[in-house]
């Protein structure tokens, strides 16, 4: 495994690796997993993902600050880089690209990469900016690596989605492959930001995948269900847990993100698309989002 900090050794590395291949006539694949480091299990699937799939993996650590707002965590946003490289030295990885942000953006960036439409609902309303700060570094490095395939964890389903589209939008000639959320045992999604509840606030954490699953049921039982009886139930069960701050319960269309009408039913006939549930939860300083696509039919 090696690791970079500079983004021309980087370059060189994988073109090396490239026409050598190509001088043996072959063609291989390289796979892209960017991450914001501190790696648990979740990370751990992407990268098995991508290591059974592909010829030569890279990891990318970078902590985005273009993607965080002004009162948001980016200077305590938790890092250890010498756990991250032993979990990619156990996984297979062959680059790790660990640049700094003056690696990244020499100078303040005046271009940005903007998704319409789908960046301005559920965590976009939410945290203003975000997806174009997301959109920009990602367009950054499927430039600087060029991979032919890149994961993303499916616990940020709107990242997926925006990321997906700007990759259709702008022609990138890379695919976009999501993977399933990873989960403790009693059910809480891995995310780096866990580390910041206390047992209290990780334990009233469980209200969001527990309701989530029990809407799950609901829409795929046998009495029809609405879009607005689904948020409507999610939001009476986690209100009911005194220490979560609902930042929004939304069931949307998948992976427009459009917002279903409360009147449109959620049945289990099949559909092309799906549909996201998804929630946003504060437990005290901290803010979990979490969610679960079904591929159920919505009859107006």
């Amino acid at each position: 495994m090696k690791t970079f900090e500079k983004i021309v050794p980087l370059r060189e590395q994988l073109k090396d690796a490239r026409f050598t291949a190509a001088k043996e006539g072959k063609q291989i694949k390289v796979a892209l997993v960017p991450t914001m480091g501190y790696l648990h299990e979740g990370h751990a699937s992407l990268l098995r993902k991508a290591r059974a799939e592909n010829d030569l993996v890279v990891l990318s650590i970078f902590v985005n600050p273009i993607q965080f707002g002004p009162n948001e965590d980016f200077e305590r946003y938790p890092r250890d880089p010498e756990k991250d490289l032993a979990l990619a030295e156990r996984e297979g990885v062959d680059f790790v690209f660990l640049p700094t942000v003056e690696e990244m953006y020499p100078e303040p960036t005046r271009t940005h990469i903007k998704v319409d439409g789908l960046t301005d609902v559920l965590c976009g309303a939410s945290r203003p900016g975000h997806f174009d700060g997301v959109t920009t570094v990602v367009g950054k490095l499927f430039h600087i690596v060029q991979p032919d395939r890149a994961y993303f964890g499916q616990k940020d389903a709107q990242q997926v989605a925006v990321i997906t589209r700007m990759v259709e939008d702008l022609n990138f000639d890379i695919e976009v492959i999501p993977c399933p959320i990873v989960r403790e045992a009693d059910g809480l999604a891995l995310s780096s930001r866990n580390v910041y509840l206390s047992p209290e606030e990780r334990q009233a954490a469980l209200v969001l995948s527990r309701s989530l699953e029990d809407a799950r049921a609901k829409a795929e039982g046998q009495t029809p269900v609405t879009a607005g009886e689904l948020r409507e139930e999610i939001r009476e069960k986690i209100s009911a847990e005194p220490l979560a701050n609902i930042d929004y319960v939304e069931v949307s269309d998948f992976p427009e993100l459009s917002p279903l009408a409360e009147d449109e039913r959620v049945d289990a006939a099949g559909r092309q698309k799906g549909v996201l549930i998804a929630v946003a939860v504060k437990f005290g300083t901290t803010r979990l989002i979490d969610n679960i696509i079904l591929t159920k039919r919505v009859n107006p």
